[in-house]
Formats: structure tokens, sequence, C-alpha cells
């Protein structure tokens, strides 16, 4: 019989490895830790063999918040979202049929990162993002159209970043900047 210091590591899933990612990656962006601590526990959690070791990286960073991640989901239909609303930290919008619509220009935005993860079969996705904002479309597969986004001529520093990524079967995505 074994102790309990000689058994074997947990095994770490992708799931666990990717969460503690975004976890840093998070931090950094907030400005709790340094570019430096940041590529550090990068190295610490791509090359942990054990639940232990990501735990140890993991423990320095402050808390997630609460409700930091919200889901719209439809399977057919339109998603619409406008006005004043609060945008969460990670928004996940899924979709089998129909068009999305997502305002952000009046929207209540908390944190200096956002990500929109799309998971959307057939239909459209609109997306109106503040005047100030900083857009990021690199993430996003699309089956059948190429997406939509121009940078603005003029912006002013200090807007949060929209982060889009995920895929999109038939459709196209339209990003644009609020004109007031």
């Amino acid at each position: 019989m074994t102790s309990l210091s000689e058994d074997p590591p947990s095994p770490i899933g992708e799931d666990d490895r990717d969460t503690a990612v975004r976890r840093l990656q998070e931090a950094y962006a907030e400005g709790h830790i340094s570019h430096e601590e940041m590529d550090e526990g990068l190295d610490r959690v791509l090359t942990a063999e054990g639940r232990g070791e990501l735990a140890s990286v993991l423990d320095s960073l402050p808390a997630e918040k609460p409700g930091s991640t919200s889901t719209i989901a439809a399977a057919g239909g339109r998603i619409r979202r406008g006005g004043r609303w609060r945008v969460p930290r990670i928004l996940k919008v899924e979709s089998a049929f129909g068009r999305v619509r997502l305002d952000l220009s009046r929207a209540v935005i908390e944190h200096p990162v956002v990500d929109i993860q799309l998971q959307l079969g057939t239909g459209n996705a609109r997306i109106t993002v503040p005047r100030d904002a900083i857009v990021d479309i690199e993430g996003v597969h699309s089956g059948w159209k190429d997406s939509r986004y121009r940078t603005p001529r003029r912006s002013r520093p200090g807007g949060p970043t929209i982060r889009i990524s995920g895929t999109m079967g038939f459709g196209r995505l339209k990003v644009r900047h609020a004109r007031r």
C-alpha cells in the first residue's frame, strides 16, 4: 500500500488547462499581475502535470467575479440585446437558426476585456460596439461568408477591448462602431 505522498498527481484535462490560461490572461488584462508574472504563470500552467501544480499558480490570482459569464441561447428566432444592459466578462451567444443583434453602444461595460463567444448555425450577426472600443475578430470562423469589420479612422484610447470568437455556419458577422 502506498502512502498519500506517493500517489501520482491527478491528471489535468484540457478544459482545466484552458481555464487556467484564461484566468492568467484576465488577471494580466485587469492589471493584477505583471507581464513577467503572466509569462511565468503560463509556462507553469502549460507544463503542469497535476492539478496541484495548477492550483499553486491560480492561488495567487484574485478570485473570479461571480456572474462573469452569461449565455444567451435560442433554438430559432432572433436574439436582440440593446439599450442599457450589463455586459458580462464572457458572453456566450448560441443560436441554431435566426439573426443575432447585439448593441453594446449604451451598455454598461465594467470589464476592460469582454469576450463574446458565438456559436451560430445559420443567420447573420450584427454587433455594435462603443466608439472607443478596440475590436478583435481573429477568433471567428465562418463556413460561408467572411466577417465584416473596418477599424475606425480615429479612435480614442481607453475603451474596452471586445474579443469576438466562435463559429458561424451560414451567415455573416458585421461589427461596427457606434456613431455617437
